[in-house]
């Protein structure tokens, strides 16, 4: 069942998918046992002849415990999931490792604006890099991307890396991931943004370290 999914690349994607398929088994299990239990009621309380309905008024802890304990097993369940997602939620969103690399990101419609500090390493200064709807990185390095808005609520999604965030007008959001595989990967829209929306497509570059440095120069050398 794991090609359900895109590749993971990402350093955390494996917690992600690990917090899927943990809620996935769960309600599994719960949904074959509940329709198992809920077939087995059908026949062995079914009409028969001369065989009166009785009213159960649940007022007995026999009877209640037909309430108490499923109830008993969800909540348990439910803190269960909830101690495993807010470990991944604390290492992704929380927990964000020093930055090796730093990219602007607008999202506007119908496209993302990649933005690259030039040799000088500032931000704002003639020889910035502006790319539309590429986004290049190097594999093994700590990327993180400070996403803004331009217009309207765009969704910063890179399935392969199992990273998505909203990106809102007014506010300044960073997010973070490391490449593990070199290649070609997606960054769609994961949020309805107008008649264009479909289009907004960008993709991610994950280089080698050495074939990320010579794309640097030759970008700066053609900005020249």
């Amino acid at each position: 069942m794991s090609n359900w999914f895109p590749e993971n690349v990402s350093t955390f994607g494996t917690d992600v998918d690990g917090v899927f398929w943990l809620i996935f088994y769960i309600t599994a299990v719960w949904f074959v046992l509940t329709e198992g239990l809920i077939i087995y009621f059908l026949f062995r309380y079914r009409r028969k002849p001369g065989q009166k309905a009785a009213y159960i008024l649940g007022d007995t802890w026999n009877q209640l415990a037909w309430v108490l304990v499923p109830l008993a097993i969800v909540v348990v369940l439910d803190v269960l999931i909830d101690i495993r997602g807010a470990d991944v939620w604390a290492k992704v969103k929380g927990q964000r490792p020093p930055a090796e690399i730093v990219v602007l990101t607008a999202g506007k419609q119908f496209n993302w604006e990649f933005t690259y500090p030039g040799p000088d390493g500032k931000f704002g200064t003639p020889d910035d890099l502006k790319l539309d709807n590429e986004l290049h990185v190097p594999v093994g390095k700590v990327v993180h991307v400070k996403l803004t808005a331009k217009d309207v609520i765009h969704s910063f999604f890179l399935p392969h890396l199992r990273l998505k965030q909203d990106v809102v007008p007014g506010r300044e959001i960073t997010a973070w991931f490391e490449v593990t595989k070199p290649g070609e990967y997606e960054i769609p829209c994961a949020e309805l943004c107008g008649f264009g929306h479909s289009g907004m497509n960008g993709r991610l570059y994950a280089h080698t370290a050495e074939d990320y440095e010579k794309w640097l120069k030759e970008r700066w050398s053609a900005e020249k």
